[in-house]
């Protein structure tokens, strides 16, 4: 049997996108958690060049970046597709998982810890952003059709962390009047009994958000 490792942070949607990409393929993994305070070797060594979660290992070759590993894992494995077959579908899928980690999650995140001005700008950009990915979705269950695909996968941020961080900073961005569509993405994509296995805890994810705000808060 093949050995498969992966090396993530129980907290990061990147990571857990591999897992989800692992879990729909039905690949037996073995996970090892790394304390992002403070990387092991092991990950070190796997990835010199980032130094971050996560990584997979399959017989000793690491692979790292959650699209690239996305990828390996539909090429490297037999079940569901995570990529569509057809190539221009294909590739329409590589450009909005890359759409999203470029133009979307940047701002997203930035409009939720950052004040004034700068909070205003980042907003802004994210509701630009976050037009088109509503106007992909229209008309769909999920980006990949009937069933959950990359660009669902990638937009996991979208659909789980970044609701929880806006609930808790009083942030009114990604709004059922503005982003219907996205909206009811989101509510289906996390009420799947496949996502919602893998994700972390809700009140978990709250306590972390709320120590960004208290770090922020307090005295200098």
């Amino acid at each position: 049997m093949a050995e498969v490792k992966m090396f993530g942070a129980w907290g990061s949607p990147f990571s857990k996108r591999v897992e989800m990409g692992l879990k729909l393929k039905g690949v037996e993994y073995e996970y090892i958690e790394e304390d992002l305070n403070n990387k092991s070797s092991l990950l070190l060594n796997y990835n010199p060049v980032h130094k971050k979660v996560p990584v997979l290992v399959h017989n000793g070759k690491p692979i790292a970046e959650s699209l690239i590993i996305l990828e390996y894992i539909d090429e490297a494995w037999e079940g569901p597709d995570i990529l569509p077959k057809d190539p221009y579908e294909r590739a329409n899928a590589r450009f909005w998982a890359k759409f999203i980690d470029e133009k979307c999650m940047p701002p997203m995140w930035k409009a939720c810890w950052s004040i004034g001005e700068e909070r205003a700008k980042a907003k802004e950009e994210a509701s630009e952003a976050l037009k088109f990915l509503e106007n992909e979705i229209n008309g769909q269950k999920f980006f990949g059709g009937d069933t959950i695909g990359l660009v669902d996968i990638a937009a996991n941020f979208i659909g789980y962390w970044f609701r929880i961080a806006e609930e808790i900073v009083g942030l009114e961005l990604m709004t059922q009047d503005k982003y219907p569509n996205l909206c009811k993405w989101a509510e289906e994509y996390c009420k799947c009994s496949f996502v919602k296995e893998n994700l972390p805890p809700k009140d978990k994810l709250a306590d972390i958000f709320k120590g960004i705000i208290q770090a922020q808060s307090a005295p200098k």
